[in-house]
């Protein structure tokens, strides 16, 4: 089961929707295919990741923020709050 934590995203003044944030992300190594579930941090972007499988250092794809954008099976939270990364 995915880590989440709760946000609130504002639809007006007066109203409210409370939305599960997911955490966890299954990073794929595209040089060996090994994958490890990882925390993603909320508060930082991260650029670099080294595949326990190969020894790999992943980097972003052009024009994603980070490597949960690229390798991972769910994008990093700021994306999934629609708003923008610090790539």
């Amino acid at each position: 089961m995915a880590k989440t934590m709760p946000t609130l995203h504002s639809i007006s003044p007066a109203k409210h929707v409370t939305t599960e944030l997911i955490l966890l992300s299954t990073l794929t190594c595209p040089h060996c295919g090994h994958q490890a579930t990882e925390t993603m941090p909320i508060d930082a972007c991260q650029f670099f990741y080294d595949c326990p499988g190969c020894g790999k250092l992943l980097q972003p794809k052009a024009g994603d923020c980070c490597v949960f954008c690229s390798w991972g099976s769910v994008p990093c939270p700021p994306i999934q709050q629609q708003k923008r990364c610090c790539g």
